[in-house]
């Protein structure tokens, strides 16, 4: 055996540097997922049990019994079937007018075109808590008789989604202007010279090639989008009109409350989040990294 290859097999002696971030990282994600397992760990107790012995006891008995009740009791599958309605809606409005949007003030250059980007970015910025009012007064006035169940803009899912993609639209519009920005500049000269349309350039040149940030974006806006609950509250007042994260009041009675049952229900609710994160990994993680290697 040589020098070279018996040097070769020695081992590379660990740091102490690495040994401390390794140790951060672990630290990091037990404190990630503490509440997660805490929860999961509440929801297959009874509630017996745990008025009996405490939460911080070891279990005597688990079961999926609460996870069955809670489906059962909240009417789970009607209120995912709202959220569907909701939720994919507003993602894809909002994908396209942003895509547009970030479309003409990154490939056009005009006067204004940064003024209109800090505009829509703006919107992002303004809290959410500030419109309540008057927001709640407008889609109180807006009728739209045998367009909504309610007859009006409120208590409606119409009215969920625009104020979803006025809200998610100026930071959509933010991230693809700048990656639209990245792009050659040479492949709309060369179709504008072949006689393409400003259409045909967005919609069959420029769209395509910004797939990679559009399925991260798609991914974030299907989970924020999904999680909501504020304007859930504020702008529904029908119960069988609210999504699935509203619904969970239903698990809560007037009297008294099963917190088991309700990390049940919160559990499962969280299920389709997961699934549309795991489905668009690879995008979503490709997305993300969209420029990290260019100068």
């Amino acid at each position: 055996m040589s020098t070279a290859s018996a040097a070769g097999r020695r081992r590379t002696p660990v740091r102490p540097a690495r040994i401390l971030l390794h140790a951060f990282l672990v630290v990091t994600a037990l404190a990630w997922l503490a509440p997660l397992l805490w929860a999961l760990l509440a929801a297959m107790r009874p509630y017996a049990e745990t008025s009996s012995k405490g939460y911080v006891s070891w279990p005597d008995k688990l079961s999926l019994d609460n996870f069955t009740d809670a489906f059962q009791q909240s009417d789970m599958l009607h209120y995912f079937g709202n959220t569907m309605i909701i939720a994919v809606p507003a993602v894809v409005l909002t994908l396209f007018l942003s895509s547009m949007v970030a479309f003409y003030v990154s490939r056009f250059d005009f006067r204004l075109n940064l003024a209109l980007l800090l505009v829509f970015t703006a919107g992002n910025l303004l809290p959410q808590q500030v419109i309540i009012t008057p927001l709640y007064r407008l889609y109180l006035l807006v009728d739209l008789p045998g367009i909504t169940t309610s007859g009006k803009l409120y208590d409606s899912a119409l009215g969920l989604v625009l104020i979803h993609v006025a809200f998610q639209s100026g930071f959509c519009a933010f991230v693809l202007s700048n990656y639209m920005r990245s792009l050659p500049h040479e492949l709309t000269e060369a179709a504008l010279v072949d006689g393409a349309s400003v259409w045909r350039l967005y919609w069959q040149i420029v769209l395509p090639l910004c797939k990679p940030a559009m399925a991260a974006l798609a991914t974030l806006l299907s989970i924020w989008i999904y999680n909501d609950f504020f304007w859930a509250i504020v702008l529904i007042s029908t119960g069988e009109n609210m999504p699935i994260t509203s619904a969970l009041n239903n698990l809560s009675g007037q009297y008294f409350t099963d917190p088991n049952l309700v990390a049940a229900g919160a559990l499962l609710t969280a299920i389709p989040t997961l699934i549309v994160y795991f489905a668009l990994q690879r995008q979503f993680v490709s997305g993300l990294t969209l420029g990290a290697n260019k100068g």
